[in-house]
């Protein structure tokens, strides 16, 4: 057990996993990830290649060609890095190579900020990653490790996200317990590309131009990639807690079984929240929380499972979406319970933009406005008007 930053942690798991390549540019609150793994090459504890580019364009665009040569390919950004690399995002993506990025979730610019919400990883929500949430310095480790075996299983073959909130996990020291490096290697296992441009006995080609009559059956293919994505998560999330003791599904319920009112959220936030239920219960209210950890595939009958016999729910979204009528896991959410029945009353929440806190008062106020008669359909949390 060792006392580690969420950075920290992610670089040891990427130390472990011992990629082939990692090509990165560094942004704030992520630099360190790559910075610790850059000193692991020069000590002589990696076989990596590590590939410092000139930007985050640069730096998907070495990924991507190194997968595509059949390479086994990490690497780590942020915020206006991630938006940087957007274009090649969908060419990763679309080319069906299982890159693994640790994104340390930050607001986009403009205004400059270089904290917390979830801005950046939403916006790519459908760029065809595969995305990940974790709550926590632990689970950002265990999802690094897990992460491979989901990108690179042989009915999913795409590109995965674990996200992590920027410094509030980032940068947040917390006991963590690292695998032993060979359990870590045995269970993400050697990495044989499918197909490879280096294997010059069976030649394939790359990012050709896609003329009408296939394009549309590429993207049916990555839709079915998707799909499979959800079994090969839950499988790889239950082989690693039978083998090392933590176990990983596709939401966490926390004191939801007799629950008439819940508040979903993803990521760190969840901590605070579990206090202010475990203070609300303790008053007889009969209060949960829904943690979903994987918000790409989107684990809709989970959810519905989860929530379908409450009475209302509050879904804290950090970060806007402009124009619509509540956060983007609001809107998800509220789709995936359309057709239950009983159908409970929804509302959206937005908080923590920016970086700014969200106190145990204002969590409580949200559990109390969802035992009201007509509680507001949106709000922006803390906003000062």
């Amino acid at each position: 057990m060792l006392a580690l930053t969420g950075n920290l942690a992610v670089a040891q798991a990427i130390r472990q996993i011992n990629p082939h390549v990692c090509a990165a540019y560094p942004i704030t609150p992520t630099t360190q990830i790559m910075q610790e793994v850059a000193q692991f090459v020069a000590d002589g504890l990696m076989e990596t290649e590590l590939v410092p580019c000139e930007s985050e364009h640069s730096a998907m665009s070495a990924c991507v060609g190194a997968s595509a040569a059949g390479a086994r390919v990490l690497t780590a950004t942020s915020a206006n890095g991630l938006a940087l690399m957007w274009e090649v995002l969908y060419i990763a993506s679309g080319l069906r190579l299982p890159i693994v990025m640790a994104e340390g979730n930050r607001a986009l610019s403009g205004p400059l900020n270089i904290h917390c919400d979830h801005s950046d990883t939403m916006g790519a929500r459908d760029s065809g990653w595969i995305q990940l949430y974790a709550d926590s310095p632990q689970e950002a480790y265990d999802n690094m490790v897990q992460a491979i075996r989901i990108a690179e299983h042989p009915d999913v073959l795409l590109p995965v996200m674990t996200c992590m909130d920027g410094f509030l996990t980032t940068h947040t020291s917390e006991n963590v317990e690292l695998l032993d490096d060979a359990e870590v290697c045995d269970f993400v296992g050697a990495y044989h590309a499918r197909y490879s441009l280096l294997d010059v006995d069976n030649p394939i080609t790359y990012g050709p131009n896609d003329l009408p009559d296939a394009y549309t059956e590429h993207k049916y293919q990555q839709v079915i990639a998707m799909q499979n994505a959800d079994r090969v998560i839950r499988e790889v999330g239950a082989e690693f807690g039978g083998r090392f003791g933590r176990l990983y599904d596709m939401v966490e319920r926390y004191r939801l079984d007799d629950a008439e009112t819940a508040i979903v959220v993803l990521s760190s936030t969840a901590g605070i929240v579990k206090e202010v239920v475990d203070a609300l219960r303790d008053e007889g209210r009969k209060v949960g929380l829904l943690r979903p950890r994987v918000f790409r595939p989107f684990p809709a009958r989970d959810i519905v499972e989860a929530l379908k016999g409450l009475r209302a729910v509050a879904v804290m979204d950090r970060s806007l979406s402009f124009g619509a009528e509540g956060g983007p896991v609001f809107t998800e959410i509220r789709d995936a319970l359309f057709d239950c029945e009983p159908h409970p009353k929804i509302v959206s929440r937005v908080f923590g933009l920016g970086g700014r806190a969200v106190a145990r008062d204002e969590i409580r106020k949200i559990y109390d406005e969802l035992d009201s008669d007509r509680p507001a359909k949106f709000r922006l949390v803390g906003v000062r008007e």
